[in-house]
């Protein structure tokens, strides 16, 4: 059964980060630089919450507010789901869908962050693992195994 730690070994573990007291501005600079949605929020090592892209639209723009009077801090989500390593690709794909979320920390035993998956990592994965089959198939039919 495939894991978010078979994404994460061909992804990478690198993840953005930026601290709370950073505002809303800068944060949107760098997910624009970096052409992501999201960046994990950690405060003295710790991951304290994420800043989306949905954070900004609803509670800076929608609301007129001053994305670089505004710390980050004060729109980030806190409620985080996390998985772990050994998470299914189906249990992370059902609890993303479920909490309508598209970013999800991975975390170890002692919360140490080890990455970050998206729903576009998990349906690349499904593209890929789907690609295999159907050319596995292919060869079979055609004797070509």
């Amino acid at each position: 059964m495939a894991t978010v730690k078979d994404i994460l070994s061909i992804k990478g573990t690198q993840v953005l980060t930026i601290g709370p007291g950073a505002s809303v501005f800068e944060a949107a600079l760098l997910m624009n630089e970096h052409k992501v949605g999201s960046l994990l929020v950690l405060e003295e090592g710790r991951l304290a919450g994420i800043i989306t892209e949905r954070d900004i639209l609803q509670r800076v723009v929608a609301q007129r507010r001053d994305p670089g009077d505004i710390p980050v801090q004060d729109v980030m989500t806190t409620e985080l789901v996390c998985g772990q390593p050994h998470t299914s690709i189906d249990e992370a794909r059902g609890v993303m869908k479920n909490r309508r979320t598209r970013h999800m920390p991975i975390v170890d035993e002692s919360e140490r962050l080890l990455g970050m998956i998206s729903i576009g990592d998990l349906n690349a994965h499904d593209s890929h693992a789907k690609e295999m089959t159907i050319h596995l198939l292919h060869q079979y039919i055609y004797g070509q195994a």
